[in-house]
């Protein structure tokens, strides 16, 4: 992903501390350095979400609108909603739909995830997708700026509520796919199953094929039966600095 300001039609579009930074198939997205920006863990799990044209869609805490925006390269959906509690993170977003004119695909809302079902109403959604905050408070430093620290940190919202919230706007058999560390994987899968969300596909991520993995990736379908099917593991680097293809491959890099 490539990051240019060469295809701005208006100056004003970005603002102070804000670049432009080149997605696939088309489309951008305005990142600022006030804003937690995006990494590979986004970009992933958008890879890894399976949906339909006819499937409506919402990720929870969507920052800057990286994965709405990603799933409208990706896919054919039409309805992508992005919830985010913050309302600099959510204006962010709602501007980068509107430079990619995809406000008749993808809706922006400041809201809470704790109270998605009285926005949205109850069992409203076939997909919820999350990249969630990783760290709990005992869990790494708190970053100083607030903002950074509410999308890296549970401030706002425990995975426990996330879940308990997912369950309660996704339809029967709707599902739910997210990214998270391995190191809360024992917890992760027991929360899930207590909201009757079940594990049904896994896919761990490696930075190296020789180190441990430092993401997994999810999906858990509301009401399903029990049976987790493991996928092949997931590599992110041939060597230092070298993708693999498959990242390639996903960055949609090979198709420029």
């Amino acid at each position: 992903m490539q990051r240019t300001n060469d295809i701005l039609p208006d100056p004003a579009v970005l603002r102070e501390g804000e670049q432009l930074d080149d997605l696939m198939n088309g489309f951008y997205l305005i990142q600022s350095e006030a804003n937690f920006r995006f990494g590979i863990d986004a970009v992933l799990l958008s890879d890894f979400v399976r949906a339909k044209k006819n499937d409506r869609i919402i990720d929870f805490g969507c920052g800057n609108g990286i994965i709405p925006i990603l799933l409208a390269a990706k896919t054919e959906c039409r309805d992508i909603i992005g919830l985010e509690i913050q309302e600099s993170s959510a204006e962010l977003a709602g501007r980068s739909v509107r430079f990619n004119r995809l406000e008749d695909r993808i809706s922006i809302v400041t809201g809470d995830i704790r109270e998605a079902a009285p926005i949205f109403g109850a069992a409203s959604f076939d997909i919820v997708v999350s990249n969630p905050p990783y760290m709990i408070g005992s869990h790494g430093l708190t970053n100083p700026d607030r903002t950074k620290a509410i999308a890296r940190h549970e401030i706002l919202c425990t995975f426990d509520e996330l879940a308990a919230n997912a369950a309660a706007i996704l339809k029967p058999r709707g599902r739910l796919f997210l990214v998270h560390r391995p190191f809360r994987l024992a917890e992760i899968i027991r929360t899930l199953t207590n909201h009757h969300l079940e594990p049904k596909r896994m896919r761990l991520v490696y930075p190296f094929v020789d180190k441990e993995p430092n993401m997994v990736l999810i999906e858990a379908v509301r009401g399903g039966n029990s049976r987790l099917s493991v996928e092949p593991p997931l590599i992110v680097y041939k060597e230092q600095g070298v993708y693999t293809d498959e990242i390639v491959q996903i960055y949609g890099w090979n198709r420029r």
